[in-house]
């Protein structure tokens, strides 16, 4: 069974479901099913699901509307998102902090996925915190410059892999 680091991951993700994943499926059902991942975050329990051909179709979804939108980035328009990814990983080169604080003030205008994948990647813990006005607020994670374009590219192409044409 795949489970864990063998699978890909896109989203680093505070509370990822990717380490249950080896309890998680051998508990489905013998005929494949339709996944419904209501709070799907880094979408782990169906990246392992789809891995191990465990389910006919998924349904994501998150109260998050702009992580949701970075899930059909990453479903259907893969190497977008990580060519956006590339730019802001290189752009930010001496300059860190500025740069994620001003990524994060763009991001909270636009909401646009890219940003978003670039904030994941660099907040302290990959912990996602919005404040009262719904603006995302989550410091940088200062020890790291977030994962190298490469990392991301492999991991987004491979979930992308997985989920096209099964999940919504």
């Amino acid at each position: 069974m795949k489970t864990g680091g063998l699978l890909p991951h896109p989203i680093p993700y505070q509370g990822s479901k990717r380490g249950l994943s080896q309890k998680i499926m051998p508990l489905f059902p013998r005929e494949r099913v339709r996944l419904f991942e209501p709070f799907a975050g880094s979408a782990a329990i169906s990246i392992a699901a789809a891995a191990n051909a465990l389910v006919s179709g998924i349904v994501l979804n998150d109260a998050n509307e702009p992580l949701m939108m970075l899930w059909k980035g990453i479903i259907e328009n893969p190497r977008e998102l990580i060519s956006s990814y590339e730019r802001m990983w290189k752009a930010q080169s001496g300059d860190e902090r500025q740069y994620y604080d001003h990524i994060r003030g763009e991001f909270n205008e636009s909401h646009n996925p890219g940003h978003l994948l670039y904030l994941l990647a660099r907040c302290v813990k990959a912990s996602v915190r919005y404040n009262a006005s719904g603006k995302f607020n989550q410091s940088p994670g200062n020890r790291r410059r977030g994962a190298k374009p490469e990392t991301i590219a492999k991991h987004i192409m491979g979930a992308s892999r997985l989920l096209q044409g099964i999940a919504l």
